[in-house]
């Protein structure tokens, strides 16, 4: 279901997405992306580098703000640009309970080509974790209904 023009105003705010990141989480992710590098996994490697502890994959952090908008346009494939900037890690501690990431978002802008910008926000332990997080939708106008996507 794509979102119409006429439903959203500057200003709406996304339903909030609370996620909770264990450490058995960034091992599947690790395997899922081919991304093994021990500050997601190795407390001890972790520390030594300079780390807080062990951290979240940066692009997993990325992917969930990504979903916080692809569940509220209905549609993943209206999502047409996405941007963040990684401010601050996730920790995330092997305590059984690990780290939660809370996401956010607001339509900053309504453009007269059909698309809105949705500014994102996203933390962890009361700190923000993303900077400049943002993301181009796709909105359905009256006019028309069913949109193609072949555009994109």
């Amino acid at each position: 279901m794509t979102l119409r023009r006429a439903e959203i105003a500057v200003g709406d705010q996304l339903p909030p997405l609370e996620v909770p990141v264990t450490r058995e989480d960034l091992v599947r992710y690790a395997g899922a992306s081919g991304d093994f590098n021990p500050i997601h996994w190795n407390e001890r490697f972790a520390t030594e580098v300079g780390l807080p502890g062990v951290i979240a994959h940066g692009m997993f952090t990325m992917a969930l703000a990504g979903r916080l908008v692809s569940e509220w346009t209905g549609d993943p494939a209206d999502v047409l640009r996405f941007s963040v900037r990684f401010t601050r890690p996730v920790v995330v501690p092997d305590d059984g309970v690990g780290a939660t990431v809370e996401l956010g978002g607001k339509v900053a802008a309504i453009n007269e080509d059909g698309t809105a910008k949705i500014t994102i926000t996203a933390r962890s332990a009361g700190q923000g974790v993303l900077g400049g997080a943002n993301a181009l939708v796709r909105l359905a106008t009256d006019s028309h209904p069913a949109e193609s996507r072949s555009e994109v």
